[in-house]
């Protein structure tokens, strides 16, 4: 089959099985295609929690899966790939974090959502990119360990100097490896390009960039801005959907490094055999667990809302 012919297989498997089918925004265009919904992996949790499907394929990693389970616990979950990790959410765990909270009894715990369901039964808040600066400012303690990510973490701390932030060396390898170098080469090919970047990137990267946010945030400001070139500093393939959506401007990636192994690791085919029975695995949790975890993304929620 060809990939037109495997998308119109899925499209009518989901409807005859009545699956919803979930794509995290770094998935490649012809994932994207054919998904019910697309975005970032809290909005797309929410997405499927409000979805009437009892059958859900999150195709994106394995934290996102989790995060459809533990908002949907009486829904079946699967994720195609089952080898879709996520080297910043493997980072730290619940037996790290323990011993760091003892040494820091009165700091609240906020985890970006890029964390393991087990981790986040010990956290007190948990964040997106999109919200972490909002939810941060809410948070009544003006002492707050921010994990996993230093990175997004320092971007925050910057932007409530009146808050003491603690950080700990963990982030996303993918983004953390552009350099201001990578930066200078691109804008010295690209001069009148903008560049947006992802607050994953160290804090010097985000220093030179025109506008900093998240994927959703980055695609809405490119799509919107009245500025015809952009150069993309998240995960490559956000270049590839902006083509799409903008065919008269012009997008470059900030590096080639910017690839993430394991959100390329599940292709359509693998969708494709997930919906049709064949592959996949389905996200089993501890009922402990969702209730433990659901406490930190239920206090995420009452935050974001006020």
């Amino acid at each position: 089959m060809n990939i037109s012919e495997i998308q119109g297989e899925i499209i009518r498997l989901k409807k005859e099985k009545d699956i919803c089918i979930l794509a995290h925004s770094y998935q490649a265009e012809e994932i994207l295609e054919v998904a019910d919904f697309t975005g970032d992996s809290y909005k797309l949790s929410v997405d499927a929690s409000k979805a009437p499907n009892r059958t859900i394929i999150m195709s994106g990693v394995r934290f996102m899966a989790e995060t459809c389970k533990i908002l949907s616990p009486e829904k079946r979950v699967f994720l195609p790939n089952p080898d879709a990790g996520c080297a910043m959410a493997d980072q730290m765990d619940k037996e790290l974090i323990s011993v760091v909270k003892g040494q820091y009894p009165d700091y609240t715990v906020v985890a970006y959502i890029n964390t393991t369901a087990e981790l986040k039964t010990i956290c007190d808040v948990c964040v997106t990119s999109s919200s972490a600066v909002e939810i941060c400012r809410k948070i009544e303690n003006d002492k707050i360990l921010f994990i996993p990510d230093c990175n997004l973490g320092a971007y925050v701390a910057a932007q409530i100097p009146e808050k003491t932030f603690k950080l700990l060396s963990g982030g996303c390898p993918i983004h953390a490896c552009v350099s201001t170098d990578d930066v200078k080469t691109a804008k010295r090919l690209h001069p009148d390009a903008l560049l947006l970047v992802h607050p994953e990137c160290k804090p010097d990267v985000c220093a030179m960039a025109d506008y900093i946010g998240s994927t959703s945030g980055i695609m809405d400001y490119a799509i919107k801005s009245d500025c015809k070139e952009f150069i993309i500093g998240t995960e490559i393939s956000i270049q590839e959907h902006l083509q799409y959506r903008c065919p008269d401007k012009n997008f470059y990636y900030l590096s080639k490094k910017l690839i993430c192994p394991n959100m390329k690791s599940t292709t359509l085919v693998d969708l494709y055999n997930c919906v049709s029975g064949k592959s996949g695995e389905e996200i089993v949790l501890p009922s402990d667990t969702i209730s433990q975890a659901r406490k930190c993304i239920d206090e995420m929620i009452r935050l974001g809302s006020n």
